[in-house]
């Protein structure tokens, strides 16, 4: 684990496997932190990949800064972090959250983009009733804490019959929300509230995409990763069974099958 530089903060990160394997950075979603991509390192370094996981600020390890945190602010943290590890170019992978800071990455930072990965994410802008529900959860968050919030949509970050079925899956994904810091959490969702549109940037886009999405994920359904699919001009998509919301963390093996086919070919 090394503190590394970041855009006005210190993030915390882990650079993982060999340093002149090819560069991934995988960009963990709200509100966990960089652990929930222990298994995708574990397969990526096996494989040569050089796998840098980053705590963004207000998560996992990284300085909490109260108040609002926008995507933009995230996007430049990694952009910075990079800067710092010498790295000119890597693929940018994310999970729901994770996933709208990459789209940022590739629209505020495009020369940093060989390819992406965009799991369980949408790339519309947030809506008026949307942003008004992100606002009242921050403010929830500060007030009550984590563990309300975690119990409250554990059985939408996973499938349902996940949570009962792998218990130990159920309970790290119920730690690492437990874990994060309410106005870490706060933070980040005010600056979600603000969320613009991505599709135009990623219309245009020419370098290739993964699009990975959990088959009963409620959150970004099928429909929206197919949609995301069609938007790019080169992408392809996976749905993986039995998954919700974190494919990666529920049928890791899968996942990782996908994103490694993905990367052979880049």
């Amino acid at each position: 684990m090394k503190p590394q530089f970041g855009n006005g903060v210190t993030l915390v990160s882990d650079d993982s496997g060999p340093r002149h394997g090819a560069p991934v950075i995988l960009v963990h979603g709200h509100p966990f932190n960089r652990t929930m991509w222990a298994p995708q390192t574990a397969a990526l370094t096996a494989a040569g990949y050089r796998v840098i996981t980053p705590d963004l600020r207000g998560y996992g390890d990284s300085p909490v800064l109260p108040g609002k945190v926008t995507l933009a602010d995230h996007a430049d943290d990694i952009a910075a972090l990079l800067d710092g590890l010498g790295l000119e170019q890597v693929v940018v992978g994310g999970v729901s959250m994770g996933g709208q800071i990459a789209m940022e990455i590739r629209l505020r930072h495009p020369g940093l983009v060989r390819a992406l990965v965009l799991s369980d994410t949408s790339p519309a802008p947030e809506t008026e009733a949307g942003a008004k529900l992100r606002r009242e959860a921050a403010d929830r968050l500060v007030a009550e804490g984590m563990r309300p919030y975690a119990g409250e949509v554990i059985d939408k970050m996973l499938a349902p019959y996940n949570v009962t079925g792998m218990p130990e899956v159920a309970a790290r994904v119920t730690a690492m929300m437990c874990a994060t810091d309410p106005e870490g959490a706060a933070a980040a969702q005010r600056g979600r509230a603000e969320r613009p549109d991505y599709r135009p940037v990623l219309a245009s886009a020419a370098e290739p995409c993964l699009v990975l999405v959990g088959a009963d994920d409620v959150y970004t359904p099928v429909a929206e990763a197919q949609a995301l699919h069609a938007l790019l001009p080169h992408s392809v998509l996976t749905v993986i069974e039995g998954a919700g919301h974190l494919p990666g963390v529920e049928q890791p093996e899968a996942f990782n099958r996908a994103l490694l086919d993905f990367l052979a070919g880049l």
